[in-house]
Order: structure tokens, then sequence, then C-alpha cells
């Protein structure tokens, strides 16, 4: 059995904390975990931006419906789902992804959730667990799944090393550098190929 893990931001949407940024004016909203290492500490700090600023989540899910997903996503996405089972595996939150993944399909989605309080403000987050994209991958491998990852970034890199291949998108010059072994790829031609040569040669 054949599965594709792939990232979301940055793989099939923008990044949606700067491209949310850039939507509403408010640059300390592009702050991403290169900027704060701490996650708790970037997260708590946006959740105090969006309340200073009476973002509500409505607020933000309307934002988010605008951007769209990358060119050329949804194509690539339904070809590969006519092919072989895909999971997307991310990091953000279910209440942010639900009108980027209306547009690409409604594919299967892991990731975390968002507390809203009854004004519908953003009050905390739950992370689904430690490491998660890694953790399912190594799971879908214990029931028989050759399993082909893709992604663009730093909190990538252990699940594309759990998978039986992985391969980056895209991704920034510090990345390639400090992880050579996997092979890179900059387009969904050059990415769908990829992954095909990796299933032929299991």
């Amino acid at each position: 059995m054949r599965m594709v893990c792939l990232d979301l931001e940055g793989v099939l949407v923008p990044e949606i904390w700067i491209e949310f940024a850039e939507r509403t004016g408010i640059p300390e909203l592009r702050r991403t975990t290169r900027d704060e290492p701490d996650y708790d500490k970037l997260m708590a700090g946006r959740l105090a931006i969006l309340r200073q600023r009476g973002l509500g989540l409505a607020a933000i899910q309307d934002v988010i419906a605008a951007m769209g997903p990358l060119p050329g996503a949804r194509d690539f996405l339904d070809a590969l789902r006519g092919d072989c089972e895909v999971i997307i595996l991310s990091d953000t939150f279910y209440e942010f992804a639900k009108p980027l993944m209306r547009q690409l399909g409604l594919p299967t989605l892991f990731c975390h959730s968002l507390e809203v309080d009854a004004d519908g403000m953003l009050a905390g987050y739950r992370l689904r667990m430690p490491n998660q994209k890694q953790e399912a991958v190594k799971r879908f491998r214990e029931l028989n799944f050759h399993v082909v990852a893709a992604g663009d970034s730093y909190n990538d890199t252990a699940m594309l090393g759990e998978a039986h291949r992985g391969i980056l998108f895209r991704p920034p010059e510090s990345v390639v550098r400090e992880f050579p072994r996997f092979p890179v790829t900059l387009g969904y031609g050059e990415l769908r190929r990829e992954i095909d040569r990796a299933f032929l040669e299991a």
C-alpha cells in the first residue's frame, strides 16, 4: 500500500501566519519559529495580538478563506489522490485550515486545535501530540504502508527522515545545506516525478 504524507503550509497553501499578517497589515504576526524557537511563547504572543486587535475566529477564517491554495496545488493533489493514499500532516490548526481544505477538495488533515471562548476569540491551543508528523509516519509504516513524505522546512525534516523516502519542496537554502540527503523539488511536476520514482524503486 502506497501513502504520501504532505506538509500543508509552503507545499499546498501559503504560510498562513505570514499571509495573514500581510493581509491584515499586522507585521508582528509575521514572526515564525525561525524568529522565536519557543513555540509556547510565539503562540502566546500571537493570541495576545489577535485579542488586542479584536480579531476573533470568524474574522480570521474569512481572511484565510480569501488566500486560496498555491497555484497548481489542487490539480496536483487531485491527481495524486487518484493514485495513492494522501494524508496532510501539519502544525497548523483545524480552525484555520478548514477554509483552505474546502478549496483543496477536503483531503484528510492531521493537525492541532484552537480553544475558542464564548465571544469567538482565541483563548488557547491544544497540540495533538509532540512530534505528531514524525509519529504519524511511524504509525503508517507499522501499518505496512510504503510512505513517501514531502515538506519544505525544518519542522518537516523529522517526518521526512521517518518516511521510506523524504522529499523537500521549495525549501530555504538553510534547510538544503543542513539536510543534503533529501532531494529538492521546485514545482509540482518535479515533486510528482520524485514521488513516482520513490514508489518504483521500493
